[in-house]
């Protein structure tokens, strides 16, 4: 009995901690996205009004927009990502000197702050004297001319390589784990047999590695999901909305607008959309636990 006093009074602090920095806050969104509440009228919660903030946002045209510039900016953040990991992991496959000397480097990119990496990628795609946009412009005439940040759909790619030149070196190194963790003896059998290095790349090398690639995929899409920082320090959201993401706007509608109410239903939306892909993630990486109960 006095053991297990002892086991709930030493995890209570780190309770404590999740009640008072998690679930405190997000009961708190929940309520108030229920009510009518701007911070310029009253800083105390409104009147209830249902699910009125809620079926606002979707007659928003913003918040349509935000959607969209969202899904397009994960799609193409996703997929650069765990294709540019994958070829990386591939080519420092092998032990030696030079691999771990790369592995060294690629947690730097990793362990920068994502608005300092926005500022620095502002600097970069200046239009006057930015490297990335001065260097792309030497290779490709056509976008000698382009200023990337006043444009559309060029701010929503500096925006999407910022992110991916600060995630892939990190999924780089989980996927390397995950080639390590590959039998060299399945590879060996199926050269034997004659297969040449892209049919056991296809057939042997990338089956076993499904799951890696699987997890790798839903994680970067929760944290591409969330991304704010960059929005903030890279674009400010423009030219006008079309690098607003949906984090971007809501924390437009509540700290620019203080429209809370509004603000939570968003947040709460959002929370959603991760939720279920956080779901999704456990179910990837707990094989076992969803068998044992299954």
């Amino acid at each position: 009995m006095k053991d297990r006093v002892v086991k709930y009074l030493l995890i209570l602090p780190a309770g404590g901690v999740v009640v008072g920095t998690t679930i405190w806050p997000l009961a708190s969104a929940l309520i108030a996205s229920f009510r009518d509440w701007r911070l310029k009228r009253s800083p105390l919660p409104g009147r209830f009004v249902g699910l009125d903030n809620y079926a606002f946002a979707f007659e928003e045209p913003e918040f349509l927009n935000a959607l969209r510039v969202t899904a397009w900016f994960v799609a193409i953040d996703v997929v650069l990502t765990v294709a540019l990991a994958l070829g990386l992991a591939l080519l420092l496959r092998r032990a030696g000197f030079l691999q771990s000397l790369t592995k060294a480097v690629l947690i730097i990119p990793f362990a920068m702050s994502p608005a300092l990496i926005g500022v620095s990628f502002r600097f970069m795609f200046n239009g006057e004297h930015g490297v990335i946009a001065k260097g792309l412009g030497a290779f490709v005439p056509g976008l000698a001319d382009v200023i990337w940040l006043a444009h559309p759909v060029f701010a929503l790619l500096a925006l999407v390589f910022s992110d991916v030149w600060h995630w892939f070196p990190y999924m780089t190194l989980v996927i390397l784990g995950g080639l390590a963790a590959i039998p060299g003896e399945t590879e060996e059998a199926a050269r034997i047999d004659g297969a040449s290095e892209g049919q056991v790349l296809r057939h042997v090398v990338l089956p076993q590695l499904s799951g890696v690639l699987a997890v790798v995929a839903v994680l970067k899409t929760i944290f591409a999901l969330k991304m704010f920082d960059q929005v903030v320090t890279l674009t400010g959201g423009g030219p006008g909305i079309s690098t607003q993401t949906l984090a971007h706007y809501i924390f437009t509608i509540g700290f620019v607008h203080y429209d809370m109410g509004l603000a939570s239903a968003l947040a709460w939306m959002l929370t959603i959309v991760l939720g279920v892909v956080g779901a999704f993630y456990l179910r990837l990486i707990l094989p076992g636990r969803r068998g044992a109960h299954g």
